[in-house]
């Protein structure tokens, strides 16, 4: 009966755009989806929907401006108001070659701007996949097109390191990212780092192999417990999101490389923060800690979008990688933990 009810709503949502005033996400096609997968009732999936489409006065659809074909979609790179036209391609684009195959054609050009309306383009493709919805892949497709994010390139230097908590170390002494203007949205301090020249090689530091997901995981949900920071919220819910599409790219280390890229542009709206001391993590892990099931509970009458969000990718990545930090950080995030630093 929740899926009828999901279903149902999610119909509604494609006559809203893919974000708000400011350019802020509309989070509303993935989290009800969330919702739903800890266990979200009927009610509750209504009531969370008429709730943020009100309290975030979430547009409608603007008006289409030109036709978009196989010849010209390159040009609406970063377009947000070729939201309408680039659905339109897109959906026909599913409708053509089937869903995996339109994701296998254009992924791998949209792959390196992955900070797309600070991931959540990303994560809209990901709930696609998960819901296994044709509408919603192609809607993201679209959405990751129009928001794409366009920061340095690699090639300007060589890795230097296969820890991706040691990039964001080296991040840290980078004295022109101290000082820069803070903006209201992520994606718009990782354009302002990414505009620091000295930061153009930061692209090119991480040494990309076969475990290189796996590492970011670690470096992310070690960071999200020590700080709880919003930014590095993100990085644990993106990297579950990468985790879902990067099976539909034959080579994933353009969008590896290019997230921990956005990641560490963030070090400054993170307030550059110091890794904690292994010591200190392993007595976190060794806390006590409620169950999921009163995680996700608590986590499903929230109206905080992320913490629905990071409740659902942290319950989804402990699964894989079994790092009890998943469960500690995520009980913290909805009140059932206190500090415990």
């Amino acid at each position: 009966m929740p899926q009828a009810a999901l279903d149902a709503i999610m119909n509604e949502m494609q006559n809203y755009s893919f974000e708000f005033t400011k350019t802020f996400a509309n989070h509303a096609p993935m989290v009800l989806v969330a919702l739903d997968r800890i266990g979200g009732s009927r009610e509750r999936l209504r009531d969370f929907f008429e709730h943020y489409r009100d309290y975030k006065e979430l547009l409608p659809l603007p008006a289409g401006v030109a036709p978009i074909d196989a010849t010209n979609w390159k040009a609406a790179f970063g377009q947000r108001d070729c939201e309408v036209d680039l659905n339109l391609f897109f959906l026909a684009e599913v409708d053509r070659l089937g869903a995996d195959a339109a994701i296998r054609h254009y992924l791998p050009v949209l792959a390196d701007g992955v900070g797309a309306s600070a991931f959540h383009a990303l994560m809209r493709l990901a709930y696609g996949l998960i819901r296994k919805n044709d509408t919603e892949i192609a809607l993201a497709l679209a959405y990751w097109t129009a928001t794409y994010l366009a920061l340095p390139r690699p090639g300007v230097a060589q890795p230097i390191t296969k820890d991706p908590a040691a990039v964001l170390e080296k991040v840290a002494t980078i004295d022109g990212l101290r000082g820069l203007p803070m903006h209201e949205l992520l994606w718009l301090n990782m354009a302002e780092s990414a505009r620091c020249p000295d930061f153009a090689p930061v692209i090119d530091w991480l040494d990309i192999d076969d475990s290189t997901l796996e590492r970011m995981a670690s470096s992310a949900i070690v960071l999200f417990a020590a700080t709880m920071d919003f930014c590095a919220l993100h990085a644990v819910t993106g990297i579950h999101w990468m985790r879902v599409v990067l099976p539909y790219l034959d080579q994933p280390e353009p969008m590896l490389r290019a997230f921990w890229q956005c990641i560490a542009a963030l070090m400054g709206e993170m307030r550059f923060p110091v890794m904690p001391a292994p010591q200190a993590v392993e007595k976190w892990r060794a806390l006590p800690v409620p169950d999921w099931e009163a995680i996700k509970a608590a986590a499903a009458q929230s109206y905080d979008e992320h913490d629905i969000s990071l409740v659902f990718s942290a319950s989804e990545e402990m699964k894989v990688y079994g790092d009890p930090l998943y469960q500690l950080a995520a009980a913290r995030r909805v009140g059932l933990v206190a500090s415990y630093r």
